[in-house]
């Protein structure tokens, strides 16, 4: 069987209200770097390239030397707006505020007044 001389990637971006898609036809042994070069991302979304991109391959993060293989889609992430245990907490304590709201107004027994 002859080896195939190159290869057919997906390069994606998502964006909250839209996806930048490209497919593209690279030389066997093109890494990450090169599909970002090849498919044009950068004319489009210039803004993400002033620091260094994070990327991966179906999911699973990897470098920008990374060498493709056929049928590979490369998926460049944004950075993240929130920090995630700042995210989680804030959740948390969403739900406890609405848990405690949701009892019908009962006070607390630390709240409760005693007169004699």
């Amino acid at each position: 069987m002859a080896e195939a001389t190159v290869v057919h990637i997906e390069v994606i971006y998502a964006l909250p209200d839209t996806v930048w898609r490209k497919s593209l036809t690279l030389p066997q042994g093109a890494s990450v770097n090169d599909a970002l070069q090849a498919s044009g991302l950068a004319v489009d979304y210039p803004e993400l390239f002033s620091d260094p991109v994070s990327t991966g391959i179906y999911g699973v993060a990897c470098a920008a030397d990374h060498i493709l293989a056929d049928a590979d889609r490369v998926e460049v992430y944004r950075a993240l707006r929130f920090d995630p245990k700042e995210s989680r907490r804030r959740r948390a304590l969403h739900r406890f505020a609405t848990k405690k709201s949701l009892k019908g107004g009962k006070p607390s027994r630390r709240n409760v007044q005693v007169r004699a």
